[in-house]
C-alpha cells in the first residue's frame, strides 16, 4: 500500500465513528424537536378527546398503554390521525403528513417501555367486582350492573393502569366527564355530586346528567331520574367529590387491588 492509498485509508476508518457520532446525535435533537412539535400539536388537535397529557377521558381512550384497538404501527397511526377511524367517534384531522408524524412521536415517547404486568387474578377480580366490593351496584359492564357510576365496558382501553388505581384509593382526584354530545368549546358534566333542595324543602343528592342556566337533570343514588326548572330549587350545590367511596386498604386490600385492576384492564370493549 503506497503513501496515498494509506492516507485515504485512515480517513475513511478514523472518520467513520466521528460521522456516526454525528449522525446519532443529529438523529437525537431532530426526534427531541419532534417529541416537542408533537406535543404541542397533539394539545391542539388532540387533547379535547384524549386528555392534555393522552391520559384518555370518556370521550376517547387513553393513548400511553401502547395498546390500541385500530393499529399500533406508525402507518396505521397515522391513517387513523388522518383518516380518521370509520365507525367511532375519531374524526378525519385537517393537518399534513410531517406534523401527524410529530404527533406520533411525541405519544411514542409518552409509551413507557415495560409496562407493568397485570399482577393479580382476573377471575377473582370479577368476583369482587360484581360481589363483595359492590362495583355492580354502581358500574355497568356489558350491560351488567348498575348506572349510577360510569360504564366500565372498555375502562382497560380508555384507562391506564395507573388511572385505575388512584380512581379507586383516590376516587376524589380526578373526577370522570360523563360521556355525553356537546359541542366542542362547552364542558360536559362530571360525575360529582351535586345537593339539591327543592322549594318544598326536600333535600336530594346524585350525579347531573344535564344542566344548563335554566334546568337541572340529576340521577340519585337509586337511579331514579329527577327534572326541575333552576327557578323551582331553593338551592343548588356542586360538591366537587366524587360518589364513589374511597377504597382504602381496610376496605380493599392489595392483593384484592391487584384482582380487580386485572380485571378492569381486561375490560376493552368485547362481548366475550
Amino acid at each position: 500500500m503506497n503513501f496515498v492509498s494509506l492516507l485515504i485509508f485512515l480517513s475513511l476508518n478514523l472518520s467513520s465513528p466521528l460521522l456516526q457520532q454525528e449522525k446519532s446525535a443529529s438523529s437525537a435533537a431532530l426526534n427531541s424537536e419532534s417529541i416537542e412539535a408533537g406535543k404541542s400539536n397533539f394539545r391542539v388537535n388532540c387533547s379535547y378527546c384524549h386528555g392534555i397529557d393522552a391520559n384518555g377521558g370518556f370521550r376517547a381512550p387513553s393513548l400511553v398503554s401502547g395498546h390500541f384497538s385500530h393499529g399500533a404501527s406508525d402507518d396505521a397511526m397515522l391513517n387513523n390521525i388522518l383518516h380518521g377511524i370509520p365507525g367511532t367517534a375519531m374524526p378525519a384531522n385537517d393537518i399534513d403528513e410531517p406534523t401527524a408524524r410529530e404527533i406520533i412521536a411525541y405519544l411514542r415517547s409518552l409509551q413507557k417501555t415495560s409496562q407493568p404486568s397485570a399482577t393479580g387474578n382476573l377471575e377473582f377480580g370479577r368476583k369482587l367486582f360484581f360481589g363483595p366490593a359492590a362495583c355492580s351496584q354502581c358500574h355497568m359492564v356489558q350491560g351488567q350492573g348498575g348506572r349510577f357510576g360510569p360504564d366500565l365496558s372498555r375502562v382497560g382501553a380508555m384507562r391506564p393502569r395507573e388511572y385505575l388505581v388512584e380512581s379507586i384509593r383516590e376516587p376524589d382526584a380526578q373526577l370522570t366527564e360523563r360521556f355525553v354530545a356537546t359541542d366542542f368549546g362547552t364542558n360536559p358534566p362530571t360525575y360529582e355530586l351535586v345537593a339539591v333542595t327543592t322549594g318544598k324543602g326536600t333535600a336530594i343528592s346524585g350525579v347531573v346528567l344535564n344542566e344548563d342556566t335554566f334546568s337541572l337533570q340529576l340521577m340519585d343514588g337509586r337511579e331514579k331520574i329527577h327534572s326541575w326548572l333552576k327557578s323551582e330549587l331553593k338551592s343548588v350545590v356542586h360538591e366537587h367529590r366524587s360518589p364513589m367511596p374511597k377504597y382504602d386498604t381496610q376496605q380493599l386490600s392489595a392483593a384484592q387491588l391487584d384482582d380487580l385492576i386485572a380485571y378492569l384492564t381486561s375490560l376493552r370493549g368485547d362481548t366475550k
